[in-house]
C-alpha cells in the first residue's frame, strides 16, 4: 500500500480517524520512514491522537498536537511546527482532522500548500454505523461540508465500519456496499477498508486494500449510537 508524503483523515466523530492516524503513523515507521502525526482533532474530546502519545514517541514517531485542543480554536495560534511538518519534504506526516465541517477549518490554514504541492492524499473517513453517516447520502452530505469548510477537495474513501471490539467479519462486509455507492455518488475512489487484525483472514473482495488495524482503548458507540465501554477501531 503506497502513501503520498501527506495524508489527512477527515470524517465525523466516531469515524476511527485517530486510530487509522496512529496505524497509519506507525505502519509507515515500521517500513524506516520518518513521521509526524499532527493532531487537528479540535472538537471531540473523546477521540485524539494526543492520548497515545507516549506510544507513537516510543517507536520513534513525531506528533504535533494544539494547546487548543478540546476547545474554541484561535486559528492564528496553531503552532509553527505543525507548518513546518507539512512543508518538510524529508518526512511524513499524518494530519488526523476531526470535528466535521468545524474540525476542518483548521485544515483551512494548510490547504494552500498542500495544493501546491500536489503531494497529499485527502481520506474522508466514514462509519456507517454512527449517527448522520448511516447512508450513503447522509455521509456525502458531510464529506461536502468539510471539504467546503477546509478548502481541500477529499482524493478517496476509507471505509472504516466497526461496532469496536464487537465488530464480526460480517459488519465490515455489510457496508461495502454503501462504500460503493458512495464511491459513485462522489466520484473518488475506495482507498482502503480498514478492519480489526483478527478479521482480515475472513475479508476477502472488499473494496479498495485490506488495512489490518491494531485496535486502540477508546470508547465505542453500538449501532443505536450508545457508548459500550469497550475498545473503538
Amino acid at each position: 500500500m503506497d502513501f503520498r508524503r501527506a495524508t489527512i483523515l477527515i470524517g465525523h466523530y466516531g469515524s476511527g480517524k485517530t486510530s487509522l492516524a496512529v496505524n497509519l503513523a506507525l505502519r509507515l515507521r515500521a517500513a524506516g520512514k520518518a513521521v509526524t502525526v499532527a493532531d487537528l482533532d479540535i472538537v471531540n474530546p473523546y477521540f485524539r491522537t494526543t492520548d497515545h502519545r507516549a506510544a507513537l514517541e516510543e517507536k520513534g514517531v513525531r506528533l504535533i498536537g494544539s494547546r487548543f485542543a478540546n476547545s474554541n480554536l484561535d486559528l492564528p495560534s496553531l503552532p509553527g511546527a505543525l507548518y513546518a511538518a507539512v512543508e518538510d519534504e524529508e518526512a511524513y506526516v499524518v494530519l488526523d482532522v476531526g470535528g466535521d465541517d468545524r474540525g476542518a477549518v483548521a485544515l483551512a490554514r494548510f490547504a494552500p500548500e498542500l495544493v501546491a504541492r500536489g503531494d497529499y492524499e485527502a481520506l474522508f473517513v466514514v462509519n456507517f454505523y454512527r449517527p448522520l453517516t448511516r447512508t450513503p447520502e447522509e455521509a456525502l452530505a458531510v464529506l461536502r461540508e468539510v471539504e467546503a469548510a477546509s478548502g481541500l477537495p477529499c482524493t478517496g474513501l476509507v471505509n472504516n465500519s466497526n461496532l469496536g471490539k464487537l465488530t464480526a467479519a460480517r459488519d465490515v462486509v455489510f457496508t461495502d456496499a454503501r462504500v460503493r455507492e458512495l464511491s459513485a455518488l462522489c466520484g473518488l475512489p475506495v482507498a482502503f477498508t480498514a478492519a480489526d487484525r483478527r478479521l482480515r483472514g475472513e475479508l476477502e473482495g472488499l473494496s479498495g486494500e485490506l488495512f489490518p488495524l491494531d485496535l486502540l482503548q477508546f470508547e465505542p458507540y453500538h449501532k443505536d449510537g450508545r457508548r459500550n465501554g469497550e475498545a473503538d477501531v
